[in-house]
């Protein structure tokens, strides 16, 4: 079976030396791929910038922009049973990218910032064949919003993680989610190391996929 995966940050430059992102590490992304590998699957890892070996066998995208991100994960998807979209792309990116260094000033400074391309949902409003699954990192109203997120990006599966704690979530070791589908009650996955996590999270994905499948036979 073949997966896609995305994982890391997505870095906006504002100039040579500075950009936005965001604390993700990529190591739940990391650990999915690793997960899947170890269990015999194909894995096509698409990455943003993080400081973390690539996993033995899988095939690495490394990429830097959420753009960069969209259009390698748009050329893969055409090829893939499985897309785990766990990146945490930049919402934001400045309106203006200087090519020279930005010169500290004495003065208050405004940024302007656009949006950036909703990855998931602009893919998943075409037609596909893979099975799909979000992330969603939520500091308050995480079921409320898991769900929101779940309809308005058309996943299979949503995975929901309260990132307001300490030492838990982004940049951690540990994680604990909450699995949300259209069809069934949430999932919880109590606090584990996200390797271990991973290996919990494959099983449910793919007996989730085998439903489906099922389902539309």
């Amino acid at each position: 079976m073949k997966f896609v995966v995305t994982a890391g940050p997505t870095r906006e430059p504002l100039d040579p030396v500075r950009y936005l992102s965001n604390r993700s590490s990529g190591k739940m992304g990391y650990a999915i791929a690793t997960a899947a590998l170890a269990a015999k699957h194909e894995v096509l890892l698409i990455s943003g910038p993080v400081a973390l070996p690539a996993p033995p066998g899988a095939k690495v995208v490394r990429v830097t922009t959420g753009e960069e991100m969209f259009t390698a994960v748009s050329a893969a998807l055409e090829d893939c049973d499985v897309f785990v979209m766990c990146a945490a792309v930049c919402d934001y990116r400045p309106a203006r990218c200087t090519p020279q260094k930005m010169k500290k000033r004495r003065q208050p400074f405004s940024l302007a910032l656009v949006p950036t391309r909703d990855i998931l949902a602009s893919l998943t409003k075409e037609k596909h064949d893979c099975f799909v699954v979000g992330f969603a990192a939520e500091t308050q109203e995480l079921e409320a919003n898991a769900r929101r997120k779940l309809e308005e990006k058309n996943c299979d599966l949503l995975v929901a993680n309260d990132v307001s704690r300490a030492h838990l979530g982004m940049e951690a070791e540990e994680n604990e989610v909450v699995i949300f589908s259209k069809t069934e009650e949430p999932k919880k996955i109590s606090r584990r190391k996200k390797t271990q996590l991973a290996r919990n999270l494959l099983k449910i994905i793919l007996k989730a996929r085998e439903k489906c499948l099922t389902k539309k036979s």
